[in-house]
This record gives structure tokens, C-alpha cells and sequence, in this order.
């Protein structure tokens, strides 16, 4: 069973899932407001390496952005 930090209850909790070793992911986009930058990136990044690692680990993995 893999565990994911959850910040509403400060703690780690088991990942449950509606179905099983499927994974749905929905992550809103950047607004950018000036300068485009690296740090617009870091959202893109890090849920696709999220998702990389779940696949990786025996996930099927639904990633809406």
C-alpha cells in the first residue's frame, strides 16, 4: 500500500483509489502574469514525475491538466 502526505490532516494517509491501481490526477495549469520563468515549469514537472512514478509502480494513471 503506498502512503501520501496529506496536508488537510498534517499526516500520511493510505492512497485510496475509487478503482483499483487506477489513479486520476487533475492539476490546474500556471497563470502567468508576467515574464514567462523556470519556476513556471514546476507544477508541469512535478506532476508529470508523480505520475511517472506511479505508472512505475503499477499504476494506471489518468493526468488531466
Amino acid at each position: 500500500m503506498m502512503q501520501i502526505f496529506d496536508t488537510m490532516q498534517n499526516r500520511l494517509v493510505d492512497l485510496e483509489t475509487r478503482d483499483p491501481n487506477h489513479v486520476s490526477i487533475y492539476a490546474c495549469g500556471p497563470t502567468v502574469y508576467d515574464v514567462p520563468h523556470l519556476g513556471h515549469a514546476r507544477t508541469a514537472l512535478t506532476y508529470d514525475l508523480l505520475k511517472r512514478f506511479l505508472m512505475w509502480s503499477g499504476y494506471t494513471v489518468t493526468l488531466a491538466s
